[in-house]
């Protein structure tokens, strides 16, 4: 089971079986990519995440029985090192916050372009952030509005927490989907001052991951909505 040999495994967990059969054909036409296995419902993606140990799980969000936020928490508990994706449309905005809450590293919509989907698949396999600027935009939109937002999970509440006008600025170059070298670039600092500011955002917001730590702050309100319409 060399990953080197096999290139990157992929396990698809959707309840429908077309979703599963158009990414499959989709997968098969990389040679990077392995499918090593699907799934209709939560349960079974938590247990073939087990068995198949994959590098990225592609997981819908609403299924039967164990529903796929409930998945993303146990996998991320279990199997830390899985990178999890979630399968979104544009309806599902609290769900998909409440998914990265949950561990997720990023999203995909599922109408997403074929080479939009193998690159999202490669980004999360190299333990990077998935967050698309344009799907942040809407939900930060959606917040400034004063429309409902999801709360965050019990026991996880943000009580009080206070960033530094420093840290709003790196949460918000994450937000917009930037690497840590990019918001060095544009902040005038290092990388390693960067992932200073990570590791006290991660501490104040309770949270292990950069996807993690935007979808709290959009749900607690400490993210506003994006400048770049100055």
């Amino acid at each position: 089971m060399n990953k080197e040999d096999k290139g990157i495994r992929v396990v698809i967990a959707d309840d429908h079986f077309i979703v599963r059969e158009g990414l499959r054909l989709i997968l098969e036409t990389d040679p990077e990519m392995e499918l090593v296995g699907d799934a209709p419902d939560g349960a079974s993606a938590v247990r073939l995440a087990g068995e198949a140990q994959p590098d990225v799980v592609l997981m819908d969000l609403r299924m039967p029985g164990l529903d796929g936020i409930q998945a993303i928490e146990q996998i991320h508990a279990r199997w830390p090192q899985i990178a999890l994706v979630i399968l979104t449309t544009y309806h599902e905005d609290a769900l998909m916050l409440c998914g990265l809450q949950a561990g997720a590293c990023g999203y995909l919509l599922k109408d997403t372009s074929r080479e939009t989907l193998l690159d999202a698949i490669r980004t999360a396999a190299r333990g990077e952030t998935l967050l698309q600027p344009e799907v942040l935009a809407r939900l930060l939109a959606q917040t400034s509005k004063g429309r409902q937002t999801p709360a965050p999970p019990p026991g996880n509440v943000a009580r009080s927490v206070t960033l530094t006008e420093r840290e709003q600025e790196v949460l918000r170059g994450i937000a917009r989907g930037e690497r840590s070298k990019e918001i060095a670039a544009h902040l005038g600092i290092t990388e390693r001052t960067v992932k200073t500011y990570l590791s006290s955002i991660y501490t104040k917001l309770e949270v292990d991951s950069r996807a993690a730590a935007v979808a709290k702050a959009f749900a607690s309100g400490l993210l506003s909505p994006p400048d770049g319409k100055r």
